[in-house]
């Protein structure tokens, strides 16, 4: 039988993890470049959105390619609202190509799942960013029969819980639904509307 010979063995061990401390380091690296970058999410990756935990009546506010996007949970009674309003819009069924509508969101709610609402918040005027509105009824700068949805305080657009801007207004258009999808019943794909 011969001797083992410790010090070898020693060495043997402390090379070994070693080379496998270096191995983890280089990999952690190489394998972040599978994410996005923060350059490449502000170019127009797209987002992914949790929206389980959103209420009726709820805005939830998330950015791509450098601009808010909403994304608004209707009630029952925000959505009845719209039927009322549609003879009030320029553009009930979003037929103007300014900024496309989806295919998917060319109806009276405007969205894929009737319940939620995902546009743009900008105003189709001059780039600002209109108000929520959400409260029915009389107010400052709203009609009388107000039925909900938003306001640009720069010069007084409105538009329904579908985005859709009225009649005689500054905003030439809708505000833009953006490509997207559901990934499950609680996931929210900005950006993309086609599976790969």
């Amino acid at each position: 039988m011969s001797e083992v010979d410790n010090s070898k063995r020693t060495w043997m061990m402390a090379t070994g993890c070693a080379g496998a401390v270096g191995g983890v380091a280089v990999a952690v690296p190489f394998v972040k470049t599978f994410s996005p970058s923060e350059r490449a999410l502000a170019a127009g990756a797209a987002v992914e959105v949790d929206i389980g935990g959103m209420k009726p009546g709820e805005k939830l506010t998330v950015e791509w390619r450098g601009k808010p996007v909403w994304i608004v949970r209707r009630t029952p009674e925000q959505l009845e609202a719209l039927k009322k309003t549609t003879p009030q819009v320029a553009d009930p069924e979003s037929k103007r190509t300014a900024y496309p509508t989806p295919e998917y969101a060319k109806n009276e709610h405007r969205s894929i799942k009737p319940e939620y609402f995902v546009a743009v918040g900008i105003c189709s005027h001059l780039g600002c960013s209109p108000s929520d509105k959400f409260q029915t009824g009389a107010q400052p700068s709203l009609p009388d029969d107000w039925t909900g949805g938003f306001l640009c305080p720069c010069h007084g657009s409105t538009f329904d819980l579908a985005g859709r801007v009225f009649k005689n207004k500054p905003a030439p258009d809708n505000l833009e639904v953006p490509p997207h999808m559901y990934l499950s019943d609680t996931k929210l794909l900005i950006g993309e509307d086609k599976k790969a």
